[in-house]
């Protein structure tokens, strides 16, 4: 009986060196996912941003061409609503859309896009005469 539970031929399993080298890799590929992550949710937060910008963009140039002679409202919208005088415009999440109004009726004002979720913040801004101002990678 004894005999039984002395045998180590029968003995399974891994050695602590191998269990060793197992976590060193996990930790070296946590080392590396990890910066690679964070970078991730910053191109993302940017992307959003910018798509948020030019969809709100192309709902005022489609509100100007329906509303002709018509000067462009200013409006707020932010991710829980949809804008009510640009009826297609919705934020995207963590996201804030400013219109400016337009100076008449043949310009839109100033469209600014500002992003504060998960502790990333920035604003991407389309000026009236179409250029643009990007702080969401400073």
């Amino acid at each position: 009986m004894l005999k039984k539970f002395n045998a180590k031929k029968d003995q399974k399993g891994f050695t602590l060196i191998e269990l060793m080298i197992v976590i060193a890799i996990i930790g070296i590929l946590a080392a590396i996912a990890i910066p690679q992550f964070s970078a991730y949710r910053s191109r993302a937060f940017t992307a959003a941003a910018k798509a948020d910008a030019k969809n709100a963009l192309t709902a005022v140039t489609l509100w100007m061409s329906d509303n002709p002679g018509s000067t462009p409202t200013a409006e707020t919208i932010t991710e829980a609503a949809v804008g009510t005088t640009y009826t297609t415009v919705t934020a995207s999440k963590g996201n804030s859309i400013d219109i400016a109004a337009g100076a008449d009726a043949n310009n839109p004002g100033a469209i600014e896009v500002t992003s504060v979720d998960g502790g990333f913040t920035g604003s991407y801004k389309i000026n009236a005469d179409g250029t643009v101002t990007d702080t969401m990678n400073e």
